[in-house]
């Protein structure tokens, strides 16, 4: 899919830029979250893929499908889009917008593997102590993986932070057989 990031990544910057304008980044975001949703609509997928209908016919029908009134800016994508044949990208143009956004808020994604799961609490601690590691704010997911055996597992971006039970004994092996 690098060609429909190489579509959407003009039309993602473009709406970062009207959005920070704007002081409007939270706006946006559900915006394209909610058009992203219409174009990932099997039937609206169908309607987009169409030939027969026209882009401003595909636009109306998008247009309509959004349930409230449109601003400006957000029926001009629309139309842009359309246009252009690229309403489908709408997924991907929401993707990148969300990584430009957390970008000029500062905010990495972090991905916390623990053999259990972690209560309401324990996330909470655990996301606070990682950062003040990391030295930024974090939005955290966590998944259950229980062949860490104890611990925990952190990926932030391209950094990870094993203390697992299972990690540490890997870490055991290589040092012995070394």
């Amino acid at each position: 899919m690098a060609e429909l990031v190489t579509i959407a990544r003009p039309y993602a910057e473009a709406v970062f830029r009207i959005a920070l304008e704007d002081k409007a980044l939270a706006a946006w975001s559900e915006r394209l979250s909610l058009l992203s949703a219409i174009a990932t609509d099997e039937q609206m997928r169908a309607c987009i893929g169409n030939p027969e209908l026209s882009a401003t016919q595909k636009s109306g029908l998008f247009k309509s499908l959004v349930g409230k009134a449109l601003e400006a800016s957000e029926a001009n994508l629309i139309e842009v889009l359309a246009s252009n044949e690229r309403l489908a990208a709408l997924p991907e143009i929401a993707g990148l917008f969300e990584s430009l956004r957390a970008a000029q808020e500062g905010v990495k994604e972090a991905t916390i593997y623990s053999a259990f799961p972690l209560d309401e609490q324990q996330r909470k601690a655990l996301i606070e102590d990682l950062e003040a590691r990391f030295k930024t704010r974090l939005t955290a997911e966590v998944v259950v993986d229980q062949s860490l055996i104890g611990g925990v597992k952190i990926v932030v971006g391209d950094q990870v932070l094993d203390t697992s039970v299972s990690g540490k004994l890997e870490s055991l092996r290589l040092a012995l057989k070394n």
